[in-house]
């Protein structure tokens, strides 16, 4: 099963389960297990990627028969169906699509002949048009509801929470006041002085939610979700985080799409509400937080992302990221707990070119190859390197290359989720 959107009133997953087991006791299959990913789009995510489903899909031989209820509930795109069937046959699977408004299923074994293949095609180039024709009309209808400062949908702005319109019809957005409360406790530590990582780590620790899980209590829905293809009871704050809802001039009460405000005809900010700071306020803490910023972003090359998702911090277990020097032409793997708004007992970190030197030797020695190492061939050897954290003093030699005895390296380690201790 899949659904792109589910609220309180959906009946879609009941009516998708209720057709997949009428389908597979019509063809006299018997259900193991219900694949069911909902708040997926199938525009945006193959069947490959789906949290749920995809785990299946991993694990061809435990199960002959794969059956849906639709052909748009397994995939909206001529592309994602090729994949589909491609795998089908290597994996001597059959597919079902139940198709109720029809005489019969369309049922596809693994060699299925050429008409059945040009059905399907057929039918997901439909449901690929079908998306794309409800993006457009959904697209414009929410411009239109944010040039009149209604709530177009999506996620809430920190600070405020849904509400009926003035005018009777639809909806707009009031202030939160739990939120707002919250909003400036966190100010009163930014005017402190305190860094954003400290802030979300304190956040964490006293069980705030975040805007997401926050929005998703007052829609009366549980907190947590799914992201980057991995399933959250509850999102956690990062300093990333403070900082989109700290820089965000929908505090202001101003209307925002992809991160800027919505302007009216005259060229004046369109208002979905009170403001939760005033203009002021809001450019006062703009000035603090770009004082803050130490100036040392730059793009990344190849060369600088090549350890990411390899490159491991020993004492929690979490994802060790480039970050970059000033007046440096090397910068350095660090435990990013601190980012994530966690707490590491030693936090690691090591110069980027020689660690990246010593994973690549590794890599060559135990494989034999030669030439470019990437950071697909890393991945795909499921290469892993753990480092602990260095001691300070020690005299010049430290500076001659890495402290090997800080290093662990291995080969064929399953990919982690990225989070500490995992």
């Amino acid at each position: 099963m899949r659904l792109s959107n589910v609220t309180a009133v959906t009946t879609s997953p009941g009516r998708q389960s209720a057709t997949v087991h009428q389908g597979a006791e019509r063809l006299g299959l018997d259900l193991i297990a219900v694949a069911a990913d909902l708040g997926v789009s199938a525009r945006k995510m193959s069947p490959f990627e789906r949290p749920v489903l995809s785990a299946w899909l991993r694990k061809p031989d435990e199960y002959d028969f794969l059956v849906w209820s639709h052909v748009d509930r397994a995939v909206r795109s001529v592309a994602h169906m090729s994949h589909l069937l491609a795998w089908a046959e290597e994996h001597a699977t059959t597919l079902v699509f139940v198709m109720p408004e029809e005489r019969h299923p369309l049922v596809v074994p693994p060699h299925a002949n050429g008409k059945v293949t040009r059905r399907c095609v057929d039918l997901a180039y439909a449901a690929e048009h079908e998306a794309r024709t409800i993006s457009a009309r959904l697209t414009s209808a929410h411009e239109v509801l944010r040039a009149s400062g209604r709530y177009a949908g999506g996620l809430v702005p920190f600070g405020y929470r849904k509400a009926p319109h003035p005018s009777g019809s639809g909806w707009c957005l009031t202030p939160d006041a739990e939120a707002a409360a919250l909003l400036r406790a966190i100010l009163e530590r930014v005017y402190a002085g305190e860094s954003l990582m400290s802030i979300a780590r304190g956040l964490n620790e006293v069980n705030a939610l975040v805007p997401r899980d926050r929005h998703a209590v007052l829609q009366g829905r549980p907190t947590g979700g799914v992201r980057h293809g991995y399933t959250f009871e509850k999102f956690r704050w990062t300093s990333g985080t403070l900082s989109k809802v700290l820089r965000s001039p929908s505090l202001m009460g101003h209307r925002i799409h992809r991160g800027r405000s919505v302007l009216d005809d005259n060229g004046h900010p369109v208002l979905i509400g009170t403001p939760v700071l005033d203009e002021s306020e809001f450019r006062a803490l703009q000035e603090i937080l770009s004082a803050r910023s130490n100036g040392t972003r730059q793009s990344r090359g190849p060369r600088s992302r090549l350890l990411t998702r390899v490159a491991h911090c020993s004492a929690c277990g979490g994802r060790m990221y480039y970050r970059s020097r000033k007046l440096y032409a090397h910068g350095d793997y660090v435990c990013a707990a601190a980012a994530n708004g966690l707490r590491c007992p030693a936090a690691a970190a090591m110069r980027s070119d020689w660690l990246e030197d010593y994973v690549i030797d590794g890599y060559r020695r135990m494989t034999g190859a030669r030439g470019p190492v990437s950071r697909a061939d890393l991945l795909a050897a499921g290469v892993r390197v753990t480092v602990a954290k260095g001691r300070c003093g020690g005299d010049s030699t430290r500076l001659a290359g890495p402290d090997t005895s800080r290093l662990t390296f291995a080969m064929g380690v399953p990919p982690s989720t990225g989070i500490p201790g995992t």
